[in-house]
């Protein structure tokens, strides 16, 4: 199972990989320039919040990554 750490620092990693930082990898996917901001990770109440499958949808279609190449990404995240 991919835990909410594991997602959030996958997008970190494609991010890095890349050279540009989450903003930018956001806005490459076609997102607004904050979606992927770290205070927008867990709500005011502590609830932690994950990307819609929507939004990984368009992170790796727009970056030619495969779901099976962000699961393999997750899985190294520590």
């Amino acid at each position: 199972m991919l835990t909410h750490d594991q997602i959030w620092g996958a997008l970190d990693s494609i991010a890095q990989s890349k050279s540009i930082s989450v903003s930018q990898l956001a806005i490459v996917s076609g997102l607004d320039s904050t979606a992927f901001n770290k205070s927008k990770r867990i709500d005011t109440n502590g609830k932690l919040r994950y990307p819609s499958t929507h939004t990984l949808a368009k992170v790796l279609n727009k970056n030619n990554i495969t779901i099976a190449a962000f699961a393999k990404i997750c899985e190294q995240v520590k």
